[in-house]
């Protein structure tokens, strides 16, 4: 019933997508200012390491500092689903030197968390690039007595009082695939525990103090091949060749049922035109190179580009269908 606000294009169509950009753009990389950057970046994630946006940050990162000549490094700001690192960016200095890497968590949060958000997510920064995106793997612990979607509704409906799953942030593509997944199927009742973090999360679903988890191939995925995790379906239109036998929702029963995670790059607000446009320009070549687009599909990624504009307008959009979900599911945070 609740379907994702983004679906990814085809890969044949996301790689010409961002060869196009690399076109674009270039023209207005010629007006950016030269000068820029001098100094070493920081580009600022507000997870933990071992999540998909910080693997995320760091594969771009790299590249980006390769492309201006300067150290890109990547800080932790974790805490309060993101909304600490958000928060010190914020309040940065516009100069290009601080940077902010997150997921689809961005657009989500002033929607949930209205009476103590510290930061307007749209006005208080300027949009700089969408990235990438990807579907979800839907994994459980091992010791849950079910190997596919419609024997976990069946276990969780005969005993729901011994079951919870994790959300690595409220807001997240994975906690609204979880809340969604539980009210389609009248599970209401399980409580979807709140984590600081992809790893903690993982760790806590390895060690069985929670039993399921919606989450990004990035993070869940070398759990699943090394057996620690069980993969029940993925969260996407189509299969993956990174796990072709992994049925999707919707092959298992679940009608409607899409979600993928977004990334992008923000810098603080009132960015200067120049400094933007240069941004903008590398973020696209960083995200069309070919070695990049390996290692992203590797991950269970996809290069999603959109210059500051679009992404802006995407960003809007996403806001507006989120809040459907959320109040459809009834997601509610005590503040």
């Amino acid at each position: 019933m609740f379907q994702s606000p983004s679906r990814p294009a085809p890969r044949k169509r996301l790689l010409s997508a961002a060869l196009l950009a690399v076109g674009i753009v270039s023209g207005a990389a010629a007006l950016a200012d030269d000068t820029y950057p001098q100094r070493p970046i920081t580009l600022v994630v507000p997870h933990p390491p071992g999540g998909s946006v910080d693997g995320v940050a760091r594969l771009y990162a790299e590249q980006l500092g390769k492309e201006l000549g300067q150290s890109v490094v990547v800080e932790n700001r974790a805490g309060a689903s993101g909304m600490i690192g958000a928060a010190y960016v914020a309040r940065a200095a516009p100069d290009g030197y601080t940077l902010y890497l997150n997921a689809s968590i961005h657009a989500i949060n002033p929607l949930l968390y209205k009476k103590t958000i510290k930061f307007d997510s749209v006005k208080d920064f300027t949009p700089i690039s969408e990235l990438a995106q990807g579907a979800l793997i839907f994994s459980v612990n091992p010791k849950v007595p079910a190997d596919n979607v419609r024997d976990l509704v069946k276990v969780l409906k005969a005993d729901p009082q011994k079951y919870s799953f994790a959300t690595t942030g409220f807001g997240s593509a994975g906690h609204l695939a979880a809340a969604s997944f539980l009210h389609d199927n009248g599970l209401e009742q399980i409580p979807i525990v709140l984590y600081r973090g992809g790893g903690p999360a993982l760790s806590d679903l390895v060690g069985g103090q929670v039993q399921g988890l919606f989450d990004p191939m990035l993070s869940s995925l070398p759990m699943v091949r090394a057996g620690k995790l069980k993969a029940l379906a993925l969260t996407g239109a189509d299969r993956s060749p990174l796990l072709p036998d992994l049925a999707t929702m919707k092959e298992q029963g679940q009608k409607d049922f899409e979600f993928y995670s977004w990334y992008g790059v923000w810098g603080p607000a009132k960015l200067p035109e120049p400094v933007l446009r240069k941004l903008e320009a590398v973020s696209a070549k960083v995200m069309a190179s070919p070695k990049v687009v390996q290692q992203l599909n590797g991950l269970g990624f996809e290069p999603s580009v959109k210059n500051s504009a679009a992404f802006a307008k995407f960003i809007d959009a996403e806001m507006k269908r989120y809040q459907v979900i959320i109040d459809q599911a009834n997601i509610q945070i005590t503040e």
